[in-house]
């Protein structure tokens, strides 16, 4: 269910469509650590052919990027309290994580659209004091081609356009 506060601001963003702010909401929710998936919506919105193919790619890579830096936000929020009984994370499990992240580097969150991995993948570069930017940028852009490919396999503008120069 989706607060108020976070429904009246979806539709500042969006006014007048419901499904432009749906999909912002669904992509957003579905980036953070709540089990949610956006693609389903994407793709129904794609097939009516009510919106601009491309501004929903937008939106739907907006707000999934936006929920990631809310992980980020949490990660680099929450490590301080890394030596409490409480925090959810081991300090073996938070040094593995280190580890992993070390050997594979900031590029690995050009994977953060991955179910399982990205939602962690995120809490965890920000925990790891990542630059912002530089998180935005390969978030952003593993998400946004994620989206791209699923807006090209189910509209046809979009496809020509994506998959066309392939063939030729």
């Amino acid at each position: 269910m989706i607060s108020g506060t976070l429904w009246r601001a979806m539709t500042a963003l969006f006014p007048l469509d419901a499904a432009l702010a749906g999909l912002f909401a669904s992509a957003f929710i579905a980036a953070t650590l709540f089990p949610a998936s956006s693609e389903a919506l994407l793709a129904a919105l794609l097939l009516q052919d009510a919106h601009n193919p491309w501004l929903l790619w937008g939106v739907a890579t907006l707000g999934n990027g936006l929920g990631s830096v809310v992980n980020w936000m949490l990660g680099a929020w929450l490590i301080r309290f890394a030596d409490r009984r409480w925090f959810p994370v081991s300090p073996q499990a938070l040094a593995r994580a280190q580890e992993r992240f070390a050997r594979y580097g900031v590029w690995s969150l050009l994977f953060a659209w991955v179910p399982l991995i990205g939602d962690p993948l995120t809490v965890a570069a920000g925990a790891l004091r990542v630059r912002l930017w530089l998180f935005c940028v390969l978030v952003f852009f593993g998400k946004g081609a994620r989206y791209a490919i699923i807006a090209g396999l189910f509209h046809p503008d979009v496809s020509s356009g994506l998959f066309g120069a392939f063939w030729y």
